[in-house]
């Protein structure tokens, strides 16, 4: 039963193109949350263990089937992918100041950097590693920003939190997932 729930599962995940919660998950396949997860730590486990051309990949409770970056190089040239430009060392300044002190705003930003970071906050916008996170409750209610899901997937984070558990290193990112 186990094993076919694991099926439905990746079915599940692989149709939807997306990340999808937990919860949402373990309705859809009838199981409690535990189950639920541990049936998800299988599939990851199997997708690692035999080198799989995907992987699963977990970010705050939600779930979604990934290209595995050893093979991205491939799926760059079977698809036409362009490129993208590195970030500048600046650019990702900006970012690893939003990470490590999120929700920011840009007057914060401005404060730790020292130089107007319009430029790098639009960047980081464009590639969907920042969000608007609501609004201070101050004058002029400025925005806050923090990172993305897809900022957590790029960096392979489950959370937040794992950046100053794992001493990420912002500056110098791993490949394209």
């Amino acid at each position: 039963m186990k094993m076919k729930q694991e099926k439905i599962l990746e079915a599940l995940l692989f149709a939807s193109g997306e990340s999808v919660s937990l919860a949402k998950l373990a309705e859809a396949v009838e199981c409690d949350v535990p189950l639920t997860r541990n049936l998800l730590a299988r599939l990851a486990e199997t997708y690692e263990r035999e080198s799989s051309g995907i992987l699963l990949m977990e970010t705050e409770e939600h779930y979604r089937l990934c290209t595995n970056p050893a093979y991205y190089p491939q799926v760059q040239r079977l698809l036409q992918l362009p490129s993208k430009k590195p970030l500048s060392p600046a650019v990702l300044e900006t970012l690893s100041i939003i990470a490590y002190k999120q929700p920011v705003t840009k007057a914060v930003i401005e404060e730790i950097r020292g130089v107007n970071v319009d430029y790098a906050v639009n960047r980081l916008l464009a590639y969907g590693f920042i969000i608007e996170k609501g609004r201070l409750d101050a004058p002029g209610k400025p925005i806050l920003l923090a990172t993305s899901e897809e900022f957590l997937r790029f960096y392979g984070l489950k959370n937040a939190d794992e950046l100053q558990a794992q001493h990420v290193n912002l500056i110098y990112p791993p490949p394209p997932l």
